[in-house]
């Protein structure tokens, strides 16, 4: 994805998947309703943590692993138990924070997320705390969100946490009513503010 200035005399080989699409469900920003609910897949952060630490040579009391996984599996399990899934984004560059911000742009609608409810690792956390980085912003390489209505909220959570590799997942926040196409996070303290995009990059690209 990214070649070096000067560094473009190479073999590049590009491949191209097809695929049957199994399902009659319109997945995407467009889908979004008001009253869907919000789960994402695991905890967050571990991947831009794990991989800056090796970049920089960090040394923390405790290995920081990266959360690389496929989330084809899971997801499929969704669909196969007839889960009406509305919106599916894997929280790659840019985190849970630009994943939500580019939906809510899309779609028009607001998406509300309760700090307190997203599973992020102590020592994550703490990293993060330590080189000024917003967990939310840190690049994840095994995780999603997914947006589906209320009524399957529940059976959504149940699916995904009966898989070894999403049994951490959380129910984060849900859309409102408000078509202004805003984020909101409220805080562990009760206060609300709106979670924008970065205006720059908060780690170097990964790949």
């Amino acid at each position: 994805k990214v070649v070096d200035r000067g560094k473009g005399d190479g073999v590049y080989i590009n491949t191209a998947g097809i695929g049957v699409i199994e399902h009659g469900l319109t997945i995407g920003p467009d889908a979004v309703e008001p009253g869907d609910v919000l789960l994402v897949s695991g905890d967050l952060g571990r991947h831009g943590i794990a991989i800056m630490a090796v970049r920089e040579g960090l040394e923390f009391e405790t290995t920081i692993e990266s959360d690389s996984a496929c989330v084809a599996g899971p997801v499929q399990q969704l669909l196969d138990a007839g889960v009406e899934v509305h919106c599916l984004r894997d929280l790659t560059r840019g985190g849970l924070a630009s994943a939500l911000v580019e939906i809510a742009t899309a779609s028009g609608r607001r998406i509300e997320i309760d700090e307190a409810a997203i599973p992020v690792r102590q020592d994550v956390r703490a990293a993060c705390e330590i080189l000024g980085l917003d967990p939310l912003y840190v690049a994840n390489e095994g995780r999603f969100v997914a947006f589906v209505p209320e009524r399957d909220a529940q059976r959504a959570l149940s699916i995904l946490r009966s898989d070894p590799l999403t049994e951490q997942a959380s129910i984060i926040g849900s859309v409102s009513r408000k078509d202004d196409g805003l984020v909101t996070l409220r805080s562990a303290i009760g206060a609300t503010r709106i979670v924008d995009m970065l205006s720059g990059e908060q780690l170097p690209r990964i790949c």
